[in-house]
């Protein structure tokens, strides 16, 4: 064999060994993604099926209940337009509080209830997390819209008069 054809081997198999190297990470990478999801979003059905998905919002206040074991906590997540029950088994974070900013990676159990296998919290008082943040502010933006609806066909038929011209 020629010193050229064995340079073009080696080559060739570099670039093989490259390839199923980037195969590989890839794949792994693709395995650990966690899609972010609103409650209103999961609720609808948009929620993927049978893969971890993280929610986030904030934690309804007096939703926070304790099983008796001390580990298994159950709560709700609400962007203010929608209600999710999660359950969580594990120490939660110190700066876990309802009303406050929370983010949750887990599964959907059923229809209605979100099971965490992990569960983040504000890092201060004024953090939210951004998709949190941005889910929380559209659905005050769509209530705002519907309200602002409502009014505009309640005052629609009680037109005030035009004034009178003297």
């Amino acid at each position: 064999m020629k010193t050229r054809h064995k340079k073009l081997a080696i080559i060739a198999g570099a670039l093989a060994l490259v390839g199923v190297i980037a195969a590989l990470v890839l794949n792994a990478l693709n395995s650990n993604i966690a899609l972010y999801v609103s409650p209103t979003d999961v609720l609808a059905g948009k929620a993927p099926q049978g893969k971890a998905f993280r929610i986030g919002g904030l934690v309804k206040e007096g939703s926070v209940t304790r099983a008796a074991d001390g580990l298994t906590i159950s709560f709700v997540v609400t962007d203010t337009e929608a209600d999710l029950p999660v359950s969580y088994r594990g120490i939660l974070p110190d700066l876990f509080k309802e009303g406050k900013g929370v983010v949750a990676q887990g599964r959907m159990e059923g229809t209605s209830r979100f099971v965490a296998s992990e569960v983040l919290a504000k890092h201060d008082e004024n953090y939210m997390p951004p998709e949190a943040a941005q889910a929380v502010g559209d659905a005050h933006n769509r209530a705002a819209q519907k309200k602002a609806a409502a009014e505009a066909a309640g005052a629609a038929p009680a037109a005030a008069p035009a004034p009178a011209k003297y």
